[in-house]
């Protein structure tokens, strides 16, 4: 069984910034992720990051996803790719590796499945930063293919260079819709529409200028009501809304579609937090079920943090963040820390709280605060 000081579920931007801060103060730190690429959501973001310099204004997501694992390399962290955690248990994660590197992996003829072993890692300290999955949205036909996640469709087109349609209609008026709806049309794609249920957009107004500037029609008060096709998308029908979110009937419009995008939010990906038998808490303003965690990220279960999109959706800035805060406490709670890390945490719980300021984010930090409160009482020491 391999021991290692920090271990940390998750190479997004959450996972990263916390294996930074741990081996920073001397932990010997293991990062898992199932996937074969590193940086999580930010791998697939052509776009640039607003807010302050700090938070890394004016870089594009996937830069930024270097620029962290550059920083984890430099301090020694070391990043399992295609390892996927299936449970922990005495905070020992079980791990399941398909590793491509080793020599067996090229004898086993060209096009054979990679061959995977099973490792048991006993880690001083766990880091949960599983981040967030996307929420369907149920409508006779979302079963055909050509109905897919926003993020899906982001990911095959801006990480495999696949396009996932030719006419696509994007359901959700959120930075998520409305941001892959314009990288689509960047690489090539027509967006026929993107339709809303709520009655005015709920992302920011500069990323709808753009896609308006294109032509394409923003329909607020909007849902998708069935979709039709043999074998795969070939339409899909709209209808307005009223104010109890009802179709109004002979408001329906078909629309000449092979794909259709849903972007209607992200949920915390909280099944192996519940493995570890971390307690967990329904606010529907983090995105549903989330961790219940005190304000240095430390969960019910002593030793077990989380971050990032899993303890409450978010932003990628605020992930950065909670993820540096929940490297700094770990370590600290195994004796290892740097001098001036009580300002460091003080100046992370600052900024976000300015992060989560405003009209469209005091809901956040409203939900936040009390997981929070929940948590300080909660929440044991060893």
């Amino acid at each position: 069984m391999r021991k290692v000081d920090l271990a940390i579920v998750g190479a997004g931007p959450a996972g990263l910034a916390a294996a930074i801060e741990g081996a920073k103060r001397g932990c010997s730190t293991l990062v898992l992720d199932m996937n074969p690429l590193p940086g999580g959501q930010l791998v697939k973001q052509i776009h640039k990051f607003f807010g302050s310099q700090e938070h890394r204004a004016g870089t594009r997501g996937i830069e930024i996803a270097a620029q962290l694992l550059h920083q984890a390399e430099t301090e020694e962290v070391e990043v399992m790719l295609g390892a996927e955690v299936y449970a922990i248990h005495d905070r020992t994660l079980e791990v399941a590796w398909a590793f491509t590197g080793d020599s067996s992996a090229s004898s086993s003829g060209e096009g054979a499945t990679p061959p995977s072993r099973h490792l048991a890692i006993a880690a001083r300290r766990i880091i949960l930063a599983t981040g967030g999955a996307e929420n369907a949205l149920n409508f006779p036909g979302w079963t055909l293919p050509g109905v897919m996640g926003a993020g899906a469709a982001q990911t095959m087109s801006n990480v495999w260079r696949v396009l996932p349609g030719e006419r696509i209609l994007m359901v959700g008026a959120g930075n998520v819709g409305l941001i892959v709806s314009y990288q689509l049309l960047q690489a090539g794609a027509e967006v026929v529409a993107v339709i809303e249920a709520a009655p005015r957009i709920g992302g920011y107004g500069v990323h709808a200028a753009k896609i308006r500037r294109a032509g394409v029609p923003i329909l607020t008060s909007h849902t998708v009501v069935r979709a039709e096709g043999r074998t795969q998308v070939e339409k899909a029908v709209i209808a307005r809304v009223d104010s109890s979110w009802q179709p109004v009937p002979g408001s329906e419009r078909e629309l000449d579609v092979d794909t259709i995008c849903i972007a209607v939010g992200l949920r915390p990906n909280a099944r192996l937090a519940s493995l570890a038998g971390c307690c967990l808490h329904y606010s529907p303003r983090l995105g549903g079920w989330v961790p219940i965690h005190n304000s240095r990220m430390e969960t019910t279960i002593p030793g077990i943090y989380v971050a990032g999109d899993l303890s409450g959706v978010e932003e990628a800035s605020t992930a950065l963040e909670e993820g540096r805060l929940a490297g700094i406490c770990a370590a600290s709670s195994l004796g290892k820390s740097n001098p001036g890390d009580d300002e460091r945490i003080a100046a992370i719980e600052e900024r976000l709280i300015s992060l989560r300021s405003g009209p469209f984010c005091q809901p956040r930090q409203d939900a936040k605060q009390e997981l929070i409160e929940i948590g300080e009482v909660q929440c044991c020491k060893e």
